[in-house]
């Protein structure tokens, strides 16, 4: 069974940075990771995965050039640099996997809050 656990966030002054990281207790290989997150009152919006081993890398529009999603996965681990935080990306931050090929993430992390002061 595969458990997905958060970590990392926490409270930043605008411009900052925050390295979340993405622990996974089963086998990870050839699942595709993503991050996603959800501010008060809002939905949950995708951020960014890895789909490094089919050659694509996705950001949502928001995050593009500061966010950067990487892995190592002989440590079971998916990161997100967050770089030039802004107060909205304020937000609970979630890691996600699905199978390559599949359409929905199916195991899903506890979260991760994320605050921007600015």
């Amino acid at each position: 069974q595969l458990q997905l656990v958060e970590s990392g966030g926490g409270l930043v002054l605008a411009g900052g940075s925050l390295r979340l990281s993405c622990v996974a207790f089963g086998r990870i290989s050839n699942l595709i990771v993503g991050w996603f997150r959800q501010a008060t009152g809002k939905e949950r919006e995708f951020v960014a995965a890895d789909l490094r081993s089919v050659g694509i890398i996705r950001y949502a529009d928001a995050v593009k050039g500061r966010f950067t999603i990487s892995r190592d996965n002989a440590k079971k681990t998916v990161y997100l640099q967050m770089n030039s935080l802004k107060p909205e990306d304020t937000a609970v931050y979630y890691c996600a996997a699905k199978l390559l090929g599949g359409s929905e993430y199916g195991t899903w992390g506890q979260g991760t809050q994320v605050t921007v002061s600015s």
